[in-house]
């Protein structure tokens, strides 16, 4: 017997490395995968073609990748020319006493099939003349962006889809004339193939134009790419790639990938619907692992360590079926298996550490040395800081159980993460499903198979990106939440923000909660800072005011999410002047919000008030002079109005306050409004914190000066201990007295706020990572460096070493000014 299961593993092993093994020899033509398309122009012998300038080549690439995707075009016609041609007899045959499928059977599988083909046919017709006629003058994007425009026929047919199918096979069951038609449909090949026509079944026809819309997107990123920015077609197929990218946001819930895996000998079809690596809590400690889940169980398994040369596979370490599979809460006598939680400062040296890595690879690919070793070995270090931040950055709890109470942990970066995992089991829960326990030849089957059938191939970090991929955006992106609409009773609502950030989300801002009502209008603004951020994430919940409901399994957070979107923060749309205003769709919601961008490198300029009757981009000097005071006023009354009532909050300093909010202090600060006491009183302290911060980001120069800068940076990275004591307390002694007494104020304020660590959970070094960037920068004049010339650069630009800065100042004993100011031991140094 177990030479016989050997023989045949080694036979599913063979079947599994062939790339087509599930496919039918027409996809060997029809599916091979869009490729974005780098390669120099070619000739018909393959040899290079010059081309006179920039312009020139991108446009002789632009037009092989138009070309390429013209041919898969006339394939893809040719699919729903075979789609079609059988649904003729069988409507005939429908009124007739023999029918073989009934009329409502047959629209509910052909359903929009007539529209699409319409749709792409006009389309082909308009774009062969074009790629027949080519020069620099010919123009196509009006052509994709009206093929964008029709894309609600796919919303509906992707509705239909799952129900299409499910007729498919319940009427092959019921009809072997049918059966015998939707497995023999007859596709024609492209006009100069050497195949006339060839079998496929109806099942791969369907699952075509689901296909179709990502690789048209595919398709739009390489043609923005090869068509210069003064194009007439260039704004065209932005807009169409943006249509594209918020329509397949939409609807990628809905898709369930028809990735087939091996039968099982009971002869069950069993497809992968959803696979992501996640992090695992085993035994104490933190393991990454790749998550499958199946339309009948969930299976967590971790890539072996194979030889050099030989395919990668899986080791499965468990799995669940669905039908056994639980979400059940802890009970008070339960515990959550303790984890090592890093202190997040930990993390953010490590964030900084990955982008110094970033701008050395970069200026090594500038310098054009050929040392190819050198970026691979930075390459490499940058792949494990990346991993290590990958594993230990999560910290939301994701609890399932197994029918014998035993619970498997993962933890999580996003509650939104978490929600798509628990939507996607409950929907296939909610078919009838039957527990089954694999054979041990089975499993391994099945655990083979997952090689082949993933989806996600690498983990979320930049090293593995190519380098033509986006690297991200780096500075601060205000997003207007505006309005919901769709929900179907009144409710308490509000929403969070989330973006990516190394590769996993995280949560950056929350609305106010508006209670009982179907249409919340929230029209609040939010300044958000990105680093490296591709995507930004919407969740609007229903907030729960029953204490009793508390969820300790799910980290206390019991509000019911009503729905989740996402958008892509395409650099080219967000980076104008101007307000981009979208709409997010989610579970028949709608949320619309606008959003613009400002980079780093704009936001690091100080720009000083016009009037210097305010205080907001004032020097420190003059405002402290006028208000006959040694702290400015605004430093004072947010300091006291945060530890009268902040100084408990979660996240104090970090959380975003409302954009809107925070400027109705600023100009109440700056015109020296009477009831800016009342005011502060009523406004949601994160506001408060966030006005603080905005002070001291828009004085004209920092407040540690930008004269003390450099010396700042030398005294922190000397080791004498000694040394570093008197060369740190002569450059206090050094500020301008306003400068002084202020950073000595807020230092013990943020001392203050520190000591409610086990509450508020801002440690000091998450205050001097919140602060140090601001109070301590370089100059333009350092900014502006020939050396610094990306946005990434900008923002490791010593920030370490800002951060370290306020830290030694944060950890050091209290600080007297007046011992200060009387101690004359300290050396002299040249600042």
């Amino acid at each position: 017997m177990e030479e016989e299961e050997e023989v045949v593993l080694c036979f599913l092993d063979k079947v599994l490395e062939d790339e087509d093994v599930f496919e039918n020899d027409l996809d060997l033509d029809l599916d091979c995968p869009y490729t974005p398309l780098d390669c120099p122009y070619t000739s018909a012998d393959g040899s290079p073609m010059a081309f006179k300038g920039d312009i020139e080549n991108c446009l002789g690439m632009k037009k092989l990748v138009l070309s390429g995707f013209l041919a898969s075009e006339e394939i893809y016609i040719n699919q729903l020319e075979a789609l079609l041609l059988p649904m003729r007899p069988l409507k005939a045959t429908a009124t007739t006493s023999k029918p073989v499928l009934t009329v409502e059977q047959i629209e509910t599988i052909f359903y929009k099939i007539q529209d699409i083909y319409e749709i792409h046919k006009e389309f082909y017709d308009a774009l062969f003349p074009n790629i027949q006629q080519w020069d620099d003058k010919v123009t196509v994007g009006h052509l994709f962006q009206k093929l964008a425009s029709q894309l609600g026929v796919y919303k509906a047919f992707v509705d239909n889809y799952k129900l299409a199918l499910e007729t498919v096979e319940k009427c092959s069951q019921a009809n072997s004339q049918f059966q015998k038609i939707s497995e023999n449909v007859k596709v024609k090949g492209p006009k100069d193939s050497k195949d006339r026509t060839t079998t496929v079944t109806m099942e791969a026809l369907l699952y075509k134009p689901i296909d179709r819309v990502t690789r048209s997107t595919l398709v739009l990123h390489d043609l923005l790419k090869h068509t210069p920015k003064e194009h007439p077609d260039f704004a065209l197929l932005q807009d169409a790639l943006r249509i594209s990218q918020n329509f397949l946001s939409s609807i990628n819930e809905e898709i369930d990938p028809r990735r087939t895996a091996v039968t099982t000998p009971k002869g069950e079809a069993r497809q992968l619907v959803k696979d992501g690596f996640l992090v695992e809590v085993s035994e104490g400690s933190r393991k990454l692992r790749h998550v499958f889940l199946f339309t009948d169980l969930l299976l967590c398994a971790k890539m072996k360590k194979t030889a050099v040369g030989r395919n990668q596979q899986y080791e499965c370490k468990w799995y669940i079926p669905l039908a056994d599979l639980t979400f059940q809460t802890l009970d008070d006598s339960d515990s959550c298996p303790h984890v090592q939680t890093l202190p997040e400062h930990e993390i953010e040296e490590m964030k900084i550490k990955i982008s110094v890595i970033k701008s050395e690879i970069q200026k090594e690919k500038k310098a054009q040395k050929g040392q190819s070793r050198i970026v691979d070995r930075l390459r490499k270090k940058m792949n494990e800081q990346e991993s290590w931040l990958l594993l230990h950055s999560p910290t939301i709890p994701f609890r399932i159980h197994n029918k014998h109470g035993k619970s498997f942990v993962f933890l999580l970066s996003s509650d939104y993460e978490r929600s798509e995992w628990r939507e996607s089991i409950q929907k296939l829960q909610k078919k009838d499903l039957q527990s089954c326990v694999l054979s041990t030849l089975e499993l391994q089957v099945l655990t083979s198979s997952c090689f082949k059938l993933r989806t996600v191939h690498n983990i979320p970090v930049t090293s593995n990106k190519d380098d033509e991929e986006s690297s991200g955006l780096y500075g601060f992106l205000h997003v207007i939440v505006h309005s919901a609409t769709g929900f179907k009773e009144s409710a308490n609502l509000y929403c969070t923000l989330e973006v990516d950030s190394f590769g996993y989300f995280v949560s950056k801002a929350k609305t106010r909660v508006f209670r009982d009502t179907a249409e919340p209008q929230w029209n609040e603004e939010f300044e958000i800072e990105l680093e490296g951020s591709q995507c930004l994430r919407i969740l609007c919940y229903e907030k729960c005011y029953d204490k009793s409901k508390l969820n300790k399994d799910d980290n206390e957070i019991v509000d019911k999410i009503m729905g989740k979107g996402q958008v892509q923060l395409d650099p080219q749309t967000v980076q104008s002047k101007n307000w981009h205003v979208d709409v997010i769709e989610m579970n028949g919601i709608k949320v619309e919000f606008s959003m613009k961008f400002t980079s780093r490198d704009l936001s690091l300029k100080r720009t000083p008030s016009k009037k210097q009757s305010g205080v907001f981009g004032v020097k420190i000097s003059v405002v402290t002079k006028r208000e006959r005071s040694k702290v400015p006023y605004i430093v004072r009354q947010c300091i006291e109005e945060v530890e009268k009532r902040g100084i408990d909050e979660v996240g104090i300093y970090r959380i975003s306050g409302v954009a809107t909010d925070i400027q109705a202090l600023k100009a109440a600060f700056d015109t020296n409004t009477k009831d800016i006491l009342v005011m502060l009183s009523d406004m949601d302290i994160n506001a408060i914190a966030g006005t603080l911060k905005l002070y001291f980001r828009e004085l004209p120069e920092p407040l540690l000066t930008d004269r003390l800068y450099p010396a700042f940076m030398e005294g922190i990275a000397l080791s004498d201990p000694a040394a570093k004591e008197n060369c740190m307390m002569h450059l206090l002694r050094s500020l301008p007295d306003p400068n002084l007494i202020t950073f000595l104020t807020l230092l013990e304020h943020l001392k203050r706020v520190a000591e409610k660590e086990p509450i508020n959970k801002m440690s000091l070094h998450n205050l001097a990572t919140v602060f140090g960037p601001t109070l301590l920068r370089p100059s333009e004049s350092e900014t502006s460096k020939p050396h610094i010339t990306m946005a990434s650069d900008i923002w490791s630009h010593d920030v370490m070493a800002q951060v370290q800065v306020l830290l030694y100042y944060l950890q050091h004993p209290p600080i007297s000014i007046a011992e200060l100011k009387r101690n004359t031991l300290y050396f002299s140094t040249d600042v």
